[in-house]
């Protein structure tokens, strides 16, 4: 095992009624901006609960942020803040709420042209405003960790950006917030966990056998209870893909073990050029990544297929391909089709990719960063 410090201060406030904390969880003196996406949160009562415990605090709103939340859009709330003199942030929704607030947070207090805090990867970031979160949908992890992404739409870029200053202070997760939920953003957000899971686990041996089984344990999670959450509303199956999310990305499965990434670099590629849902890129891109690399994560495969699969039978080859299979087709049972032609990308689009990724300086990415351009063109054309 690796070397590694673990910080994780987000205090969590799990279950059904938890909202109520919010009265006590924010400062009572705050004057609060309450960040929102669409409509869903003011039509579900979800909005009005929340206005309702804040009490007699100073709340203000801004709504609009996108499924991928843009730069543009965000300095629009980083300009309320200023205005309003806001000094407490409360992201009430899913994944690409809690990630604008993010970047409103350091915005807000950032000393030099905030589109740096994208284009350094948050590195700069020295001060950021206190933020909150009421998750109403699972997927990304965002609530527990330092961790964001936002696209500046006039570059065509979907950036990622971290800081030890950016874990929410807490974050409320009621998995009856999720009984209005689509069946297209549950069933992304069941693929969005497992392959964040995948990313720390299916890299290669590393001695982190307590990671493994822990990772182990969340795929599985998500494989019995998955389909369950998406069908309908059932507390026990939210609650468990609730929680699930959230400790797939909140730093402890990824402690002191290779991590990967490159489904999600070139996910993000995908989605900045054609506006395809996060996790709708990855269910394409993952399978091919696993088959151009199969010799590269051979033993953690075979490892994958044996203990989440149960395929002990065949050779390694054939348990390899069983594994991948079963992935793929775990993806399309729940609607999410597993190639990008499906989504309208052709091999004329590749270029375009490969082009973005160079900008961008994603030439040698993976856990072993030897995934060059080259590769990266293989693996997009597996996809197809």
């Amino acid at each position: 095992m690796q070397n590694f410090d673990f910080y994780n201060p987000t205090r969590i406030a799990f279950g059904e009624g938890k909202l109520a904390e919010l009265a006590t969880l924010v400062p009572a003196q705050a004057r609060v901006l309450i960040l929102l996406g669409g409509e869903s949160a003011r039509k579900n009562g979800t909005l009005a609960e929340v206005r309702a415990v804040l009490g007699e605090r100073q709340v203000f709103e801004f709504s609009g942020i996108e499924p991928n939340p843009s730069y543009e859009t965000m300095m629009r709330a980083v300009e309320e803040v200023k205005k309003n003199r806001i000094d407490f942030l409360l992201a009430v929704g899913g994944g690409s709420v809690i990630d604008g607030t993010k970047f409103v947070a350091a915005a807000a207090r950032y000393e030099g042209e905030p589109i740096e805090i994208l284009h350094t990867f948050g590195r700069k970031i020295a001060q950021t405003l206190p933020l909150g979160v009421v998750l109403t949908l699972p997927a990304t992890g965002s609530e527990m960790n330092n961790g964001a992404v936002v696209t500046i739409k006039a570059q065509g870029a979907k950036l990622p950006f971290f800081s030890p200053l950016l874990f929410p202070v807490f974050s409320i997760l009621d998995p009856v917030k999720t009984n209005t939920l689509p069946q297209r953003q549950l069933a992304n957000g069941v693929v969005d966990s497992f392959i964040h899971i995948v990313e720390q686990y299916l890299t290669f041996p590393a001695g982190g056998h307590v990671q493994d089984r822990l990772a182990e344990g969340l795929l599985l999670t998500l494989i019995e209870q998955g389909p369950t959450a998406v069908e309908g509303f059932d507390y026990s199956a939210r609650a468990n893909l609730m929680w699930t999310a959230t400790l797939a990305l909140n730093g402890l499965i990824g402690a002191g073990v290779p991590q990967d990434w490159s489904t999600h670099v070139l996910g993000h590629e995908l989605t900045a050029k054609y506006n395809i849902d996060h996790a709708r890129t990855l269910a394409a891109v993952l399978p091919a990544n696993l088959l151009v690399r199969r010799e590269a994560k051979r033993a953690k495969l075979l490892q994958y297929a044996e203990r989440v699969w149960g395929i002990r039978d065949g050779d390694q080859e054939q348990r390899i391909d069983a594994a991948i299979e079963r992935t793929r087709a775990f993806f399309e049972s729940l609607g999410l089709p597993t190639r990008l032609s499906a989504y309208g990308v052709d091999a004329d689009g590749i270029a375009a990719i490969l082009a973005q990724l160079e900008a961008h300086g994603m030439t040698a990415i993976g856990e072993r960063k030897d995934i060059d351009l080259s590769l990266s063109q293989k693996i997009l054309e597996q996809a197809l």
